[in-house]
């Protein structure tokens, strides 16, 4: 249960700092998403910052990864979670598996957006 209570701390926070960075008024100047990329590109980076010291240092805290990966991070972008699973697979030499997985990933999500409106319509 205290595991629990780690990821839901960290999602919140993840949460919150995504919604106020969301508040920054970008869309006036552009179309493009750039709030959003900017935050999939930091999630990723925060993610692979924590995966790799974590590893590097011996640190397997059960309770302080679930706050920070799957809480923090996932809170703030579920796609720094895709991206280090990505990576992961690059890195263990599964190239075919890590292509197949981005590409249907993007493909698929996409299409499931368009298959929610098309439903929602």
């Amino acid at each position: 249960m205290i595991n629990v209570i780690f990821v839901g701390l960290g999602g919140f926070l993840g949460a919150v700092m995504r919604y106020l960075l969301g508040l920054i008024p970008i869309k006036e100047y552009t179309a493009f998403p750039i709030i959003t990329l900017v935050i999939n590109i930091v999630g990723a980076f925060v993610i692979g910052l924590i995966a790799a010291f974590c590893e590097k240092n011996k640190i397997a805290s059960q309770p302080l990864l679930l706050f920070l990966k799957v809480g923090l991070c996932g809170g703030f972008t579920t796609f720094s979670t895709f991206s280090l699973e990505s990576y992961d697979l690059f890195a263990e030499g599964k190239t075919l598996m890590a292509i197949a997985y981005i590409l249907l990933s993007v493909a698929f999500c996409i299409l499931a957006v368009f298959g929610a409106r098309v439903l929602v319509k």
